[in-house]
This record gives structure tokens, C-alpha cells and sequence, in this order.
């Protein structure tokens, strides 16, 4: 990864990644490690988050959150203390047709990406520090819902109204969110040999003409946290997939 001003915004800075054991926010804990950031590594398996901690250059502390619980989140505030920004990277989806739906899963989608980040925010804005932010992961789904991903696409569109209202409600401390589109994650592996042809049907339909990559999404996390001017925002990184 190049040397951009985004990453030398990071050099002695505290950040905390909550979902720190996914491969977006391993990518996002070893761009933020490199660039001379401290790191808290949140998550709710530590053998994953652990894994994570093993890559980085510099200094971390792995801390177990389950971001469905309020008291968790609580206790997370009280070992992290100080920080400068927050990525949370968290989700637990509840896909399915309408008539299949379980009810305590759809709770839990909700918890991961919507009352998840509103108490993060309740319990950790007063440890925030001057030109601090959350940024808070949302998704292509809510702007192109599809069946069997209502809850997915409700939850994501829940999160960019948050976003707006957190930015208001506790400035100057900025609130924004990241919208991936069709990334290669590691996701969808799950398909096995018919991965290739997915994506690339996807990137034939993309304005960009192309899929995603996890380093575009720590790129625009960079960008969110080290803009001083940028609150109250969803950045679309979907290779223009919403329009299409």
C-alpha cells in the first residue's frame, strides 16, 4: 500500500476495530499497524481477533465484544479508555425468504448493525479525542435490495439514517459509514467453483468494470477518519453497483 496523507494521519493515533477478527478488519488493523497506530482489537471470537493481533507490526490489545450486548459494550469502554476513531466492521446477517424468517436472528442483525453502533457511540463519544470519529460499516443492499436480503438491505439503510443523526447529536466527534458493494473478500468462496463467473458477472453490470477488493475499503476507512471535513456521510465504495 502507498504512503498517502490518510495513513500518515494514523502515526501515534488510538484506534479501535470492532470485528477486528473478519478479513476486512484484519486488512484495516495491518494498513493502520504499519502506518504507526496503536491498535484495540475488538471482537467476539478472540481466536480470530488473536490471529489479527499475530500480524501487526506494532503495538495492539485484543478485547472480546459481543456487540449484541449493551454490558459488553460497556466493558469495552472501560478498557479502551482514550481513542482517537472507531471502525466497527461488525454485522451478523439474517438472510432468507420473508416466511422463513427467525425472529431472534432478525433482533440480532438489528443489534449488529444498528443499536450495536448507537451504544458503541453512547458508551465511548466522551473518550473520543479532539478530531475523533466512528465510522461504521453499511451496505450496497440498502440502495439495491433484493429478495430473501430485507433484513439486509433494513438494517444497512437503518445505519446511513444513524450516521446522520450520531453526526448531529454528538458533534464535533464525526460519524460516518462505509457502503461496500460486491467485494473479494474471502465471502464468497462459499461458491465454490462458480465464484469466478459471480464475479465476474459483476464486474460486466458495474460502471466501474470491476469487483471490489478489501484494500479499497480500508482505503476509504482511511479517508473517512482522516478527513477533517467529512461527517454525517455514506462513501459508496461499489463500483457503481447501486445505479445499476
Amino acid at each position: 500500500m502507498s504512503v498517502t496523507p490518510a495513513v500518515q494521519a494514523l502515526q501515534g493515533r488510538r484506534l479501535v476495530i470492532v470485528g477486528a477478527g473478519s478479513h476486512t478488519g484484519r486488512e484495516l488493523a495491518r494498513a493502520a499497524s504499519a502506518a504507526g497506530a496503536e491498535l484495540i482489537l475488538a471482537g467476539p471470537d478472540p481466536k480470530k481477533v488473536e490471529r489479527t493481533a499475530q500480524d501487526l507490526s506494532g503495538p495492539s490489545e485484543v478485547v472480546s465484544l459481543d456487540i449484541t450486548d449493551e454490558d459488553s459494550i460497556a466493558m469495552l469502554a472501560k478498557r479502551v479508555g482514550s481513542f482517537d476513531h472507531l471502525v466497527s466492521t461488525a454485522a451478523i446477517p439474517a438472510n432468507g425468504p420473508l416466511a422463513e424468517l427467525d425472529l431472534a436472528a432478525v433482533h440480532r442483525a438489528f443489534a449488529a448493525k444498528v443499536t450495536g453502533p448507537l451504544m458503541l457511540a453512547k458508551h465511548l463519544v466522551g473518550q473520543v479525542r479532539e478530531n475523533g470519529s466512528f465510522t461504521f460499516f453499511s451496505g450496497v443492499a440498502a440502495w439495491r435490495p433484493t429478495p430473501a436480503r430485507t433484513v439486509m438491505a433494513t438494517t444497512n439503510g437503518a445505519l446511513a439514517f444513524l450516521v446522520e443523526a450520531l453526526a448531529v447529536e454528538i458533534a464535533p466527534v464525526r460519524v460516518n459509514a462505509v457502503s461496500p458493494g460486491i467485494v473479494d473478500s474471502g465471502a464468497w468462496d462459499r461458491l465454490g467453483d462458480g465464484k469466478q463467473e459471480f464475479l465476474r458477472g459483476v464486474a460486466e453490470r458495474n460502471p466501474a468494470r470491476r469487483v471490489g477488493a478489501v484494500d479499497d475499503l480500508v482505503q476509504a476507512v482511511l479517508f473517512t477518519m482522516s478527513n477533517p471535513f467529512v461527517t454525517g456521510t455514506v462513501l459508496h465504495v461499489d463500483g457503481g453497483g447501486r445505479l445499476v
